[in-house]
């Protein structure tokens, strides 16, 4: 059995954060505990949100529990929304700690920060990202924004996209995979752009691009899934970034389009209500069997340097 810990938000209702994590990863052999960076009825799309936030110090209290219990056996490690520089800088302590652990733990690190041109989180929280989380990070799953943001490099291009991942391999990530890159030239699609520096099987590639169909409509959570996906598609083959990368976007394209699906005219509402937000949750328990054997319809493209 693999041990993952997961920190991200939680919501009480509906599926973001952790809520798109733990129980796919379970379906797919994993054992996962969970730590709530922030604790919400639900997520920022509802017209009312209420809860509250861990800070650094509460997220240590957490852990030395754990350590007291001999219970930091884990083998990855995965982060997605953390919105604040004491906390990020804990996870930092976290790293490390569970490294002394187990030097092989696999960190998996969505750098949630922002996208279309603007910062969710703090400046001095992106900071602590550049400079201490994506040294530490195994596998990185940026969105272009983001990608731009931690390199100082705009994407306007395949090749910007892939010396972009380059970069930050030699930062520290092994794995890297711009989820979601939009491109002048790639009308009515959105492009994966991935890499890494480790060996591959014989007739796999090391960098690649998968073209995924746009869908209208705005749905939260797919970057959670998506990046939960990747964990466990990259852990199944570690030497084939081809096969994790085609099954994980199946994963989560089955999911999404299901979901739209079951939304019926809340897919496409402009309609900031309630409702809408809540026809809009992605169906993942109903769609458990398509995370466990995905059908992958969308293929990767070697993606060679310009």
């Amino acid at each position: 059995m693999y041990s993952t810990v997961r920190h991200a938000s939680h919501v009480v209702h509906g599926y973001v954060g952790n809520k798109c994590a733990v129980f796919p990863l379970q379906l797919l052999g994993f054992d996962v505990d969970a730590v709530n960076s922030v604790q919400f009825s639900n997520h920022t799309g509802y017209p009312t949100v209420r809860g509250h936030k861990l800070d650094g110090p509460g997220l240590w209290e957490l852990v030395e529990g754990l350590q007291s219990n001999g219970l930091l056996q884990y083998t990855h490690l995965l982060t997605g929304y953390i919105g604040s520089a004491s906390l990020l800088k804990t996870i930092v302590r976290l790293v490390e700690l569970l490294r002394r652990q187990n030097p092989e733990l696999t960190y998996v690190c969505d750098p949630v920060m922002g996208d279309d041109g603007r910062l969710y989180v703090p400046e001095d929280a992106a900071a602590v990202y550049g400079e201490a989380i994506v040294p530490l990070a195994s596998v990185l799953t940026p969105n272009q924004f983001e990608a731009e943001r931690l390199t100082g490099r705009e994407i306007r291009s395949e090749g910007d996209a892939l010396a972009a991942c380059r970069a930050l391999h030699e930062r520290g990530p092994a794995t890297v995979v711009i989820t979601s890159v939009s491109l002048p030239s790639a009308r009515g699609e959105t492009l994966l752009v991935a890499s890494t520096s480790l060996p591959q099987a014989d007739g796999s590639w090391q960098a690649l691009k998968l073209r995924i169909p746009r869908v209208d409509g705005y749905f939260t959570g797919t970057g959670d899934l998506m990046t939960t996906l990747l964990l466990a598609r990259l852990h199944e083959r570690p030497d084939n970034l081809r096969a994790a990368v085609e099954a994980a976007v199946a994963g989560l394209q089955a999911v999404l389009l299901r979901t739209i699906e079951a939304a019926g005219d809340a897919a496409h509402s402009i309609e900031a209500t309630s409702e809408v937000a809540r026809l809009r949750e992605l169906r993942i328990v109903q769609n458990q069997h398509l995370l466990r054997n995905p059908e992958v319809k969308l293929f990767a493209e070697a993606l060679e340097p310009t």
